[in-house]
């Protein structure tokens, strides 16, 4: 897989000169796929690096079988706080100069920092039909497929969202799927999650609910932990929209520790679920816990993976663990699945299950890593979408 873009581009603000960029990794079909994020000190670097991890996340999942067919993938990244008074007009601005490629090629959607709420509302101030308009002539039935997608967008589970909690569903799966094939019992195996918002938010509701042991979350004010493990549903209902936990929300036992301290509290799993990035050469030798899973998007560099990796830690790549939301929402736009809670987690599942599976009994059964064994997997797979669909770059 070559690593040179297809497209790169940066945009300037004209008002207050803040910097987007969009990098379209690869076509197929002439379509990519890929959010939006938001974020102070966001980069092209950045965003490359994304669009390259999502075109290796619509190859995993690509299904022979199903109505779903992969696309390429491409990522959209603007350099602002999200809580910046200027934020969203930046973000208007930014759709209406990169309105052509969302009519074309890039379908996009919420990420971190932005809400996909925030999306649809910006996209039609910017002229846009839907941020994933450039999908619409594969459809079958683009009417139906769209009042699906709509209606799933609408369930809500114990007050949230479905579209929130499927991909928290993919990571929990593929936890556990890692504890199975470690033969370790899920009551009492503690879990350390940096970021309740999204993913980390219904990460740990779902971790929670198989029995393990929320133990530690950490959020922009820093860390809330409890070895007797935390309340995570009071947690969740304490949280504003940026996954920032209301401290009057904590129980006695509850401990308010420094913003770092998800990395070392005593766990057995370390959830990453907030920004890239996040562990380094330096901080990396605070772990204590021996999985980590990627549940944000490039969370751990390269180097402090290689030093986990020689002290006994297993990482499970962001590639794979979560990349049931993107996958979600094709699954139910193509049909594959309808609006429906139980059917959604269901099809997550089974999906995440096999994925993971195969990727560890890979790693095994070649001597490497998680990752590199995702690599290989993608490696296989993308000549067959190649040659059955077109691809472009």
């Amino acid at each position: 897989m070559t690593t040179t873009p297809l497209l790169s581009l940066t945009w300037t603000d004209h008002v207050t000169g803040r910097q987007g960029h969009l990098v379209v990794d690869r076509l197929v079909r002439g379509v990519s796929s890929g959010g939006l994020r938001m974020r102070e000190g966001c980069t092209l670097e950045e965003v490359t690096g994304l669009a390259r991890g999502m075109t290796m996340k619509e190859a995993l999942h690509y299904n022979p079988d199903g109505r779903y067919i992969p696309l390429g993938g491409a990522k959209g990244g603007i350099d602002c706080d999200p809580q910046d008074p200027r934020a969203y007009g930046i973000l208007v601005r930014y759709l209406r100069a990169v309105r052509p490629y969302i009519e074309t090629m890039w379908t996009t959607g919420e990420d971190l920092g932005l809400t996909q709420d925030i999306v649809d509302r910006a996209a039609e101030e910017a002229g846009l039909v839907s941020s994933i308009q450039a999908v619409y002539h594969l459809l079958d039935d683009e009417a139906s497929a769209r009042k699906r997608l709509a209606d799933a967008f609408a369930v809500e589970v114990d007050g949230i969202g479905l579209d929130e909690l499927v991909g928290g569903c993919g990571v929990a799966e593929s936890v556990l799927v890692a504890l199975d094939r470690a033969g370790v019992p899920y009551e009492g195996t503690r879990v350390s999650v940096q970021g309740l918002g999204t993913m980390g938010g219904a990460t740990a509701r779902f971790l929670a609910r198989a029995g393990l042991r929320i133990v530690a979350v950490a959020d922009i004010k820093g860390t809330v932990a409890n070895p007797d493990g935390l309340d995570v549903d009071a947690l969740l209902a304490a949280r504003d929209s940026y996954g920032t936990v209301d401290r009057t929300a904590l129980r006695p036992g509850d401990l308010e520790l420094p913003g770092d301290a998800w990395l070392s509290v005593d766990a057995e799993v370390l959830v990453p679920a907030a920004v890239s990035y996040a562990v380094d050469t330096a901080n990396q030798a605070q772990i204590t816990a021996r999985l980590v899973v990627e549940a944000a998007n490039m969370p751990v560099l390269p180097d402090a993976e290689e030093m986990l990796a020689r002290r006994g830690i297993t990482v499970l790549p962001d590639v794979v663990v979560n990349s049931g939301t993107n996958a979600w929402w094709w699954w139910t736009l193509f049909g594959d699945i309808g609006a429906d809670a139980d059917e959604a987690f269901a099809y997550t599942r089974r999906s995440m299950r096999a994925l993971i599976g195969q990727m560890l009994a890979r790693a095994e059964a070649d001597g490497t890593t998680p990752r590199a064994a995702a690599h290989a997997i993608v490696a296989d797979r993308l000549p067959v979408v190649a040659e059955r669909f077109g691809w472009y770059g």
